[in-house]
């Protein structure tokens, strides 16, 4: 169905139908002019991520499916990162002409995905044309207890820095969805191309749906541990690593045996003949929790599973460092994803 057989409004009014509140705090959702939403007296949490075709995401391998699950998850994730509850999110679209009734219901299937797994409500948005291909904008709203908040800058003397899950796995998926769409492009005439994606399906999954980590929250929790600095790692180890210096106004001492790499991630980037520590520092879109505890807590952390303690809080005098296996030290610096306008 074309678009403009719907309108603005009739739009909206379409792909939100049937779709009910789930949260006490959303008083009031889409079809008015502002959406109404009653936090009591916890504090508001606020995070708006732009993703760009052509910058963010590339249509020619993540269907608008997935599309619509990363974009949620993004936001989610940074509202994890300050140990808040994620409660409602507004969605923002400017697509041009090529783009179907059909195609937004995919998109916003992927986010009803993400939205109904952390019991979140999409609470309004916007709607526009646009002339350079699609454009998303997501707000995402969440809570907490003022004494639960986790900011940047808690880091202390002597804290370990912890990490969830795996680092570079993203990245190396990445690496082999260009190399094929390379091959696809070069081969473009030959209707029987089959990209080669065979063992590296985990990779893939970590690339184009990322998961938020509020399981990982669950677990500290459960456990009596609230991290006194956290950061999600979407732009690199070392650029939130830096980050989290930066703020705490301290210095960090990282273990490259540490480091939490999957077995494909490994064989991938030798692959690619590429230096895996470089991709687990360096590559970006993980959306794990980088975050600190007092070294107290220690034992603690060892019981959670997905949970590896990578160094420690140091003097800022003393730099962010890594320690390589045979215990040289580098000077860790920011080269990720960079921003550039």
């Amino acid at each position: 169905m074309d678009i403009s057989k719907l309108g603005e409004f009739g739009l909206i009014d379409h792909l939100m139908d049937g779709y009910e509140l789930k949260n006490p705090s959303s008083e009031h959702g889409a079809g008015d002019d502002c959406a109404v939403l009653n936090h009591s007296n916890r504090r508001v949490l606020v995070t708006t991520d732009m993703l760009m075709e052509g910058v963010h995401f590339d249509l020619t391998y993540i269907s608008l499916e997935l599309l619509g699950y990363k974009a949620a998850m993004v936001n989610i994730s940074d509202i994890f990162a300050m140990n808040g509850k994620p409660e409602q999110m507004t969605v923002s679209i400017a697509l041009s002409k090529k783009f179907s009734v059909e195609n937004l219901e995919d998109f916003y299937k992927g986010l009803h995905r993400a939205c109904d797994k952390w019991n979140i409500d999409i609470v309004g948005g916007d709607t526009s044309s646009s002339l350079t291909g699609l454009a998303i904008s997501i707000t995402c709203i969440g809570s907490a207890d003022k004494d639960e908040i986790v900011y940047r800058s808690g880091a202390k003397e002597t804290d370990l820095i912890c990490v969830s899950g795996d680092l570079g796995a993203a990245y190396m998926g990445l690496q082999i969805l260009e190399r094929e769409k390379a091959v696809f492009y070069q081969t473009k005439t030959d209707n029987d191309f089959q990209p080669d994606f065979a063992g590296k399906e985990y990779l893939l999954e970590r690339q184009l749906k990322p998961e938020a980590r509020g399981d990982i929250l669950e677990a500290l929790r459960s456990y009596g541990i609230q991290p006194t600095a956290m950061i999600d790692i979407s732009d690199g180890l070392s650029s939130e690593l830096l980050h989290i210096c930066k703020q705490s106004k301290c210095g960090c001492r990282i273990y490259e045996k540490n480091l939490p790499i999957d077995y494909q991630t490994a064989v991938t980037a030798e692959e690619f003949s590429m230096n895996v520590t470089t991709c687990a520092m360096n590559g970006g879109e993980d959306y794990e929790l980088l975050f600190t505890v007092p070294i107290g807590d220690l034992q603690k952390i060892e019981q959670i599973e997905g949970v590896k303690m990578i160094g420690y809080i140091t003097k800022p005098e003393l730099g962010a460092q890594l320690i390589t296996r045979d215990n040289q030290e580098f000077e860790i610096k920011a080269q990720g994803w960079q921003h550039e306008i």
